[in-house]
């Protein structure tokens, strides 16, 4: 993979994509900045080597809001640019658009190791789609480009794969440190080798729990993954929202394997999930009007006690539905239980990520990747996309 020390940079038009999708709240307040500074190294690697450095990267999913209007007050990437102003302690110009002639104007007026930042990528529909004349307009603006995202090297994007195919292409700092990472734990890990699955995507969580069970020495698994298993494997009554092919992909599963550590008791709710209706369950005796919130105490030891022993730990996504305190127990318990033994610890996954912020633990924990569905494709043993580029 192609990396900075491959190129000289002065003078240089860069165009560096990073990763600025992050929590801002309805007065554009930045909640989280955990990305943005992630983000920093690269930035003053290329002021300290006097290049024109560009900007560009996405904000949540401008396609959601049919209001133009309001999605440009929402997801404009304005505020990321005060941010990085502050954090560099120098300008960061803005731009409002990508493309076109403003664009132009303002890349052409920029000087060495000065800094501009242009608009949101996908308020323009060629982002996605990965358009080749969106590629090339992009492209059209730097000499040279990096990618720092890690974290959307799993999507086939116009800033990910296309840009590629018109400027020499190489990693970031981050986006480097993260593939050398997660690489050593999955081919070279200290065991046991212990990983943890949850969170809400069971799109991404079943391939990636499928390639572990041939890596790991145990798989901990909670959040809806959890109760689909469970539900298909006819031990618990409560239905789980399956798309075509996730129950017969979980089906093959066998639940005899000694790797596979599936809870045996939850914390339940009804499924409307709106009274205040709650109690711990065994997984088997989990009646059809409830659903399996969060794992229970009892599978909380159980995990806790697998965890002990463990020398590398990988963890995705949160065990239980946080968003309500009454169902956070569990991620809360298996957080403080890795803190408390003795391995290396990787977590990922946006919702994971902000939890522990917000319970003061992220900095505890030995490396927090920028990646969640990259995390997950990259645990999965598939090549992603935009790592590959990177080796041409």
């Amino acid at each position: 993979m192609n990396t900075l020390k491959n190129f000289a940079f002065k003078d240089k038009r860069v165009l560096l994509r990073a990763n600025f999708d992050i929590p801002i709240d309805e007065k554009g307040e930045i909640i989280d900045d955990f990305r943005i500074r992630r983000s920093l190294p690269t930035i003053k690697f290329l002021i300290e080597n006097d290049a024109k450095i560009i900007l560009i990267g996405h904000l949540g999913r401008p396609d959601k809001i049919q209001n133009i209007k309001t999605r440009v007050q929402k997801l404009t990437l304005y505020p990321i640019a005060k941010k990085l102003s502050s954090l560099l302690d120098k300008e960061v110009k803005f731009v409002k658009t990508c493309v076109g002639r403003e664009a132009e104007r303002a890349v052409k007026n920029l000087k060495s190791g000065e800094i501009l930042l242009l608009e949101n990528l996908r308020f323009f529909p060629g982002e996605i789609s990965n358009d080749n004349g969106f590629a090339k307009q992009l492209s059209s603006l730097g000499e040279i480009f990096v990618n720092d995202a890690f974290s959307n090297a799993h999507r086939e994007h116009a800033s990910v794969v296309g840009i590629p195919k018109y400027l020499p292409s190489v990693a970031g700092l981050l986006f480097e440190e993260e593939v050398k990472i997660l690489s050593a734990v999955l081919e070279k890990p200290k065991r046991p080798l212990v990983a943890i699955l949850g969170g809400a995507k069971l799109k991404t969580k079943i391939p990636c729990l499928i390639n572990l069970l041939k890596i790991a020495d145990h798989i901990l698994v909670g959040g809806k993954i959890a109760p689909a298993i469970l539900f298909i494997k006819g031990i618990s009554l409560s239905p789980s929202i399956l798309e075509d092919g996730e129950g017969e992909e979980l089906s093959g599963l066998e639940l005899t394997n000694s790797k596979l550590h599936m809870p045996i008791d939850a914390m339940v709710g009804l499924k409307n999930h709106q009274s205040d209706y709650l109690r711990q369950s065994a997984v088997g005796r989990i009646r059809k009007e409830e659903q399996m919130f969060d794992i229970g105490p009892e599978s909380v030891r159980m995990f806790s006690d697998i965890i002990q022993e463990a020398k590398t730990v990988i963890w995705n996504g949160p065990l239980g539905y946080i968003e309500d305190e009454r169902f956070a127990g569990g991620t809360l318990a298996i957080a403080s239980a890795i803190l408390r033994g003795r391995s290396f610890s990787v977590v990922g996954g946006g919702d994971t990520s902000a939890f522990l912020a917000e319970n003061n633990l992220r900095g505890k924990f030995d490396y927090v990747s920028t990646g969640g569905g990259a995390m997950l494709e990259f645990f999965s043993g598939n090549k992603l996309p935009g790592i590959k580029v990177l080796e041409r």
